[in-house]
């Protein structure tokens, strides 16, 4: 690497994932041009052909009224199976393992009806180091509502002094300290804040040997790592679609219950009519009798609206390849970190696991001296990106849509902005 601009030039010419760039509407800046939009762990961009497949459902909806639900481009009745099937395939689920559903707190609180089993000797939620808050609120909740103290129950995974990651062997000592009383983990696959990728497989596999559920909130990670869910075999994982997975603000979230769960009759669940067994469900009879895979636990049908642009999204993943993908964002992270550590001096530094392969597409930049004017200035320039107090910019170079100019536009904007501070 170097840090001209004819090697960004170079690798966006050699990069067989820059045409879908342009399936995707880009925001203008106020100068005509597009914007170096670094946010999509925050909000994915639109898709074009989002437009399309709401539209479909429009029609369906205008020329078919009740009768979309059975007939049309997509019917709305199984419409969350096709777009389940895709969505397996991009977190590495069997089929039956996933269904798309609710938004993300909602499916945290509904799984935890289910695998947060706490009593007397084991009641404790292990979660990660500074958690999305919603996250935070969700276990709080959940913990008081059985009766636990939250000052007790809640173990939060802390990095050594000086330090913003969480080393494996930190997690293995809790785990093995505590984990007789540890009833769930509960961890961001990617952390929100640091963009940490955590080792789910031995996660899973440490706490499931001290008798732990296991669970996973992948946010940040759907859409953003190679995931294997139903092979590192978590108990299991919710996901928002609206981040890297570009279905919209707002959007359905996704859920993973891994097959071994399915058939349990001991597991508690919050019942509702679209998890009833699809041969019954329209006799409407009093008895509930749940499908036995992860749509078993569909409390009601879902926006057709809403799962079209899910799906308009997931047809451009299936196309461009989780492992693609992957590959072009850990070399677009490598070279924002090559950037920033030959360009910043001390000014900026990363946060974030340096080994690209121990972090998602986001890079989180700390100010050594701290001054929110530097994200305003960037911001008044056309990058759109993600300031986190007291003092870091959290920075998303997505590869569906990002390219390496842009990265090397914005740390030439990054640069200039330290100058003028």
């Amino acid at each position: 690497m170097d840090n001209s601009i004819c090697f960004a030039q170079k690798s966006d010419a050699d990069d067989k994932l820059a045409s879908f760039r342009e399936k995707f509407f880009i925001p203008k800046h106020k100068n005509g041009n597009d914007v170096i939009y670094m946010c999509g762990n925050s909000l994915g961009l639109m898709p074009k052909s989002a437009e399309k497949y709401i539209h479909n459902v429009l029609e369906d909806w205008k020329n078919l009224a009740v009768e979309g639900h059975f007939y049309g481009k997509n019917p709305w009745i199984p419409y969350h199976e096709v777009i389940g099937r895709s969505m397996a395939s991009i977190v590495g689920a069997l089929p039956a393992e996933v269904v798309v559903m609710n938004s993300l707190t909602v499916n945290i609180h509904l799984l935890m009806v289910s695998f947060y089993r706490p009593d007397r000797k084991r009641n404790k939620i292990l979660f990660d180091f500074s958690p999305f808050p919603s996250d935070r609120y969700a276990i709080e909740s959940q913990v008081r509502y059985h009766g636990f103290d939250p000052k007790y129950a809640m173990i939060e995974l802390k990095p050594e002094d000086g330090q913003y990651c969480i080393e494996n062997e930190n997690i293995e000592k809790i785990i093995h300290e505590q984990g007789d009383e540890i009833a769930l983990i509960l961890i961001g696959g990617v952390n929100y804040y640091t963009g940490q990728l955590y080792d789910l497989k031995r996660i899973t596999k440490m706490g499931h040997e001290k008798g732990c559920i296991v669970g996973f909130d992948l946010a940040h990670g759907a859409g953003n790592i190679d995931l294997q869910l139903h092979d590192d075999g978590p108990d299991f994982a919710a996901w928002c679609t609206y981040k890297y997975l570009n279905s919209g603000p707002g959007s359905l979230s996704g859920i993973f219950i891994h097959k071994r769960h399915h058939g349990r009759k001991d597991l508690n669940r919050f019942a509702g009519w679209w998890g009833q067994d699809k041969e019954s469900r329209f006799l409407m009879g009093p008895e509930f009798n749940p499908m036995p895979t992860a749509e078993g636990w569909q409390l009601s049908n879902q926006s057709a609206i809403q799962m079209a642009a899910v799906h308009a999204s997931l047809d451009i993943f299936l196309e461009a390849g989780m492992e693609n993908l992957r590959l072009k964002s850990i070399a677009l992270t490598l070279y924002l970190a090559y950037l920033i550590d030959n360009s910043m001096g001390d000014e900026i530094h990363v946060i974030t696991p340096t080994d690209g392969n121990k972090r998602g597409c986001q890079l989180s930049l700390q100010m050594t001296n701290p001054d929110k004017r530097l994200f305003d200035y960037l911001i008044d320039r056309g990058v759109i990106l993600d300031w986190r107090e007291p003092d870091v910019i959290r920075v998303a170079p997505t590869p569906l849509y990002n390219t390496f100019i842009d990265v090397w536009n914005f740390c030439r904007i990054l640069k200039d902005g330290l100058k003028i501070l």
